[in-house]
């Protein structure tokens, strides 16, 4: 099976080895027809990487590493907006 990758922005960085990414995506109302925004924040790896709040990041799906933490940190994406 196919590991999960999702792109997100850090939220937080003040635990040791770990972010908060938070996860964006659009939704479309199934009545209403309105986009909506979703977020979901997301606990992930970051083994010895100096990540700042802001930096948007490539996460991957791994092996429980802790009761919150199944993701971790695979790439710094470039500059600090999304595209």
């Amino acid at each position: 099976m196919a590991r999960k990758t999702l792109i997100g922005k850090v939220m937080s960085n003040k635990m040791q080895k770990t972010v908060v990414v938070e996860i964006e995506r659009l939704v479309r109302h199934p009545i209403y027809k309105k986009i909506l925004k979703k977020t979901k924040r997301i606990k992930a790896n970051s083994d010895n990487l100096e990540l700042r709040v802001g930096q948007y990041v490539r996460i991957e799906q791994t092996r429980p590493l802790s009761r919150d933490k199944h993701f971790k940190v695979v790439e710094v994406m470039k500059g600090e907006t999304r595209d």
